[in-house]
C-alpha cells in the first residue's frame, strides 16, 4: 500500500457516529467508584447550576472513557508524555526481509493502521470478500479507542549492513555494555529490530492493535517477543495519582510529568543530536524485571520500608511529611544512623545521587501466571523509560542501582532492550521514521 507521499495508506477521518453498543461499556460502568461519579458530575456542570445539572451515571462515564481519543498525528509520537493509560501490550519484532523498501512499506502500513486504531476504527471500512479472511481480526469491532496510543521504535540491530543504514545509527544506540544486574537477561526476550508500544484503558484494544500490526508485518518482519502489562506503575500526567507496584509501594513519585515542559526538554526529547532524523524523538529503554513475590512477602514491614526509603501506607519518605515532601538524605536518627539508608532504592535512584539525571518512567505491572520451573508467581515490573540518551541517563542510574540497591535481593532484570523512537507522524501519507530513509 503506497500513499502519495510515501509508503502507507492515508487514514480516513474518524467517524463521529457511535458504533454498536459495547459489552465492555456496561462491565466497565459497574467498576466506576463513587470518586469517579463525583468527578464526572463536576465535569458535567456547564452553564446550568450544579443543582440543575442532571446526574452523570456510571454508564455515561464508562462511555466517555471508551470514546476518549488521543491525537495520532503530530510533531512527536504519542504514548511518551501522554497521561499513562491502564493497559499495555509491547511487542519486539525482527525484520526478515533484506529489501529496505519492504521496511519502508511496513512503516507506512503501520502508520496508516495506527491512525485508524487510535481513532477507534478497524483495519478497513471495506466489507471484504466473504470467501477470504477478513481485513480486521474483529475482537475490538464494537469498542472505542479507550485513549489508545501506538509508539514505534528502531533497535540498534536495524542499523546493520542489511539496509544501508549503518552510518545513520545514532551514537545513543551504541551498546550499553556490561551493567550490573544484567547477567540473567534472556536473549529470547531481549532486543529486536523494531518495537511497538500500545497503551490504552482497555486490554482488548491494546491486544487488537498489536495483533493486527504484527499481522500486517508478515513477509517483512516476525514477532520476536511480547509482553502484556496491567495497572500502570508510573504517573506521567499532571494530576495522576502515584500507583503501586506489586511490592505494594508507591512507585515513581518524582517522575517527570507531561506539564513539566522544561524537564521534558532537558531529559526526554532529543534535539541537536548527531543524527538529525531523531530530533523530536526519544530513546526507549525497556526492562522486564522479575519480582521475587514470595520472598518479599516474608520480609517484615520495617525492612521493606528501609529498602524503599518510604512508608508503605502513604508513600511519604521516612524522613517525614507527605508523599511529595522533599527527602532529607542527610538526616540521622538519635543513634547517628542515616534515616534513609544509603543503599535504599529511593536514595540510589534520586537525581541528587546521580548528577541530576532523571528519566520519564512509563512502567506497568505484569504477570505471566505461574513459573513452571519454580511453582512461584511469574510477575513483576515491565519498566519503560524515555530519555535523550540512554548512556548518560539509564546506564548511569542502573549502574548505581545494580551495584548496591537493597532491592536487588528481590528482583532480577530478565529481558528488555533499547530503541530509538523517531519523531511523530505529521499527516496522512507520512510514516514512522521517514526522515531516517531520506
Amino acid at each position: 500500500m503506497t500513499g502519495a507521499h510515501g509508503p502507507g495508506t492515508s487514514a480516513a477521518t474518524p467517524d463521529p457516529a457511535r458504533r454498536g453498543t459495547s459489552r465492555r461499556r456496561f462491565l466497565g460502568g459497574a467498576a466506576i467508584g463513587a470518586a469517579g461519579l463525583a468527578a464526572g458530575a463536576a465535569a458535567g456542570v456547564g452553564l446550568a447550576s450544579a443543582e440543575a445539572a442532571p446526574p452523570v451515571t456510571a454508564g455515561q462515564l464508562a462511555a466517555q472513557r471508551e470514546a476518549q481519543t488521543v491525537p495520532f498525528y503530530g510533531t512527536r509520537q504519542a504514548g511518551i508524555t501522554t497521561p499513562q493509560q491502564e493497559r499495555l501490550m509491547f511487542a519486539a519484532l525482527d525484520v526478515t526481509s533484506t529489501d529496505v523498501q519492504d521496511v519502508q512499506r511496513l512503516l507506512g502500513r503501520w502508520a496508516a493502521l495506527a491512525a485508524r486504531f487510535t481513532a477507534g476504527r478497524p483495519v478497513s471500512d471495506s466489507p471484504g470478500n466473504p470467501d477470504a479472511p477478513p481485513f480486521d481480526t474483529g475482537e475490538a469491532m464494537d469498542s472505542g479507542p479507550y485513549s489508545l496510543t501506538i509508539t514505534v521504535g528502531f533497535g540498534a540491530s536495524l542499523f546493520d549492513d542489511r539496509f544501508g543504514l549503518a552510518d545513520r545509527r545514532p551514537a545513543a544506540l551504541a551498546p550499553l555494555g556490561t551493567i550490573p544486574g544484567d547477567a540473567v537477561m534472556k536473549p529470547a526476550i531481549t532486543g529486536g529490530d523494531l518495537c511497538i508500544q500500545a497503551c490504552a484503558d482497555d486490554p482488548q484494544v491494546v491486544f487488537h492493535a498489536i495483533r493486527n500490526m504484527v499481522r500486517a508485518a508478515r513477509g517483512t518482519a516476525v514477532l520476536r517477543w511480547s509482553q502484556l502489562g496491567f495497572g500502570r506503575a508510573s504517573a506521567t500526567g499532571a494530576g495522576q495519582t502515584t500507583p503501586r507496584n506489586l511490592f505494594g509501594f508507591r512507585d515513581g513519585t518524582n517522575n517527570i510529568h507531561a506539564d513539566d515542559t522544561g524537564g521534558l526538554d532537558q531529559h526526554v526529547w532529543v534535539s541537536g543530536s548527531d543524527q538529525r532524523w531523531m530530533d523530536d524523538g526519544s530513546y526507549l529503554v525497556a526492562r522486564k524485571i522479575r519480582m521475587e513475590i514470595e520472598s518479599w512477602d516474608t520480609d517484615d514491614l520495617a525492612d521493606q520500608q528501609r529498602i524503599f526509603g518510604r512508608r508503605k501506607d502513604t508513600g511519604a519518605p521516612l524522613t517525614g511529611g507527605t508523599e511529595f515532601t522533599p527527602i532529607d538524605f542527610h538526616r540521622t536518627g538519635a543513634d547517628g544512623v542515616p534515616v534513609i539508608d544509603p543503599h535504599s532504592h529511593v536514595r540510589l535512584a534520586s537525581p541528587e545521587a546521580n548528577g541530576g539525571v532523571r528519566l520519564l518512567r512509563r512502567g506497568y505491572n505484569y504477570t505471566d501466571g505461574q513459573d513452571p520451573d519454580t511453582g512461584k508467581l511469574a510477575a513483576g515490573l515491565f519498566f519503560l523509560s524515555y530519555q535523550r540518551d540512554p548512556h548518560a541517563q539509564f546506564k548511569v542510574l542502573q549502574t548505581r542501582l545494580g551495584k548496591s540497591d537493597l532491592m536487588n535481593e528481590y528482583i532480577a532484570h530478565i529481558g528488555g532492550g533499547v530503541w530509538a523512537c523517531p519523531p511523530g507522524v505529521r499527516q496522512a501519507g507520512d510514516w514512522f521514521g521517514r526522515s531516517l530513509f531520506d
